[in-house]
């Protein structure tokens, strides 16, 4: 029976886990502190629209605390910043297999990236013979040790899964099918595209305004800032040559399986990842990974994108600083992108 160890059980690491130990499959969580502890002693409460139910999971602080064997699948679920030590932390974990260690879980063991960006592929083919992208649509949140609340329905969510780089053989082709079997008892669309990277980077694009919502929080209009970041985006990645995934295809799927709903108890003002992570204030955030990640392209190609690469350095300064979500106006995001 193939076991998901989900490397990073936060909002979309515990969502995953939390959804398969629910349906009766086989998941380790791997968290840390506070929200360690209170998966090990009381286990994962999962709120979504039409469930609060608490699910007894396996809950570990690290790889010296689970055998691995060849029928695991690691599932790193992190933020992007936080993913190169999350790699060379299990990428050396023996795996065992007829009471004898034969090899690393770099070596011998599937990782599936399910992170924001486009970036963390790239990071665990330093570490990993076989990597996956996984491209996540899933509103999830985590702010609440030992709680995650997944927004979605009546599906939890859609998770693209493929190799990385796009090739297929036997091997892949029989893991993909046993995720999305798996996955799909869980509760989520699982696509599996020739080529998940396009997937992924379409995601890119709507992530860009992730630091909007985490900034400004309501106040004041960001849709026109918003839209110059997204346009200055598009342009990057067509003058790079980079396979988008178009909107109509894109809507078209996620629509097919989920939309946002009201969670009992939960205020509809939750916001997403970095949103999170400013209100948690800890006091860093993936932004480098997301409009970042456009300034790095231009960067590498030429061009030019000022508006994404001065959110990345306001994003780097709001987390440094313990500034909350909503503590600047629109006209003043406005006015510090040069665009007032």
């Amino acid at each position: 029976m193939t076991r998901y160890v989900i490397v990073g059980a936060g909002a979309i690491g515990g969502a995953i886990g939390g959804r398969l130990a629910h349906a009766g499959l086989d998941a380790v969580l791997v968290a840390r502190g506070e929200h360690l502890a209170t998966l090990q002693s009381t286990g994962l409460r999962l709120r979504t629209p039409d469930e609060d139910v608490t699910v007894p999971v396996h809950a570990v602080g690290g790889p010296d605390e689970v055998e691995l064997t060849p029928d695991d699948v690691l599932v790193v679920a992190t933020k992007t910043q936080q993913a190169p030590d999350a790699l060379t932390t299990w990428a050396d974990a023996p795996v065992h297999a007829d009471g004898r260690v034969v090899g690393t879980a770099g070596e011998r063991l599937p990782v599936l990236m399910a992170l924001n960006g486009v970036a963390s592929e790239t990071m665990a083919l330093r570490y990993f013979a076989r990597v996956y992208g996984v491209c996540v649509w899933m509103p999830a949140v985590h702010l609440t040790p030992g709680e995650v609340i997944i927004r979605g329905g009546p599906r939890s969510g859609m998770l693209h899964v493929g190799r990385v780089p796009a090739q297929t053989d036997e091997r892949d082709a029989a893991l993909l099918t046993q995720v999305q079997r798996d996955w799909t008892a869980a509760n989520y669309d699982v696509p599996l595209p020739p080529d998940v990277m396009p997937w992924k980077y379409r995601k890119l694009i709507s992530n860009l305004g992730n630091i909007f919502q985490a900034l400004v929080h309501g106040n004041g209009d960001t849709g026109p800032l918003t839209a110059r970041a997204d346009a200055e985006a598009r342009a990057v990645l067509a003058g790079a040559g980079i396979a988008v995934t178009s909107d109509a295809e894109e809507q078209a799927a996620r629509s097919a399986g989920f939309t946002m709903h009201e969670v009992p108890g939960v205020p509809d003002d939750v916001g997403g990842s970095t949103w999170q992570s400013l209100t948690r204030g800890t006091g860093n955030v993936e932004t480098d990974y997301l409009n970042g990640e456009i300034a790095l392209i231009a960067h590498r190609t030429g061009q030019a994108a000022p508006v994404n690469a001065r959110l990345a350095i306001l994003a780097r300064q709001a987390a440094a600083t313990g500034l909350k979500p909503g503590a600047m106006s629109a006209d003043e995001l406005a006015g510090r992108l040069g665009l007032d």
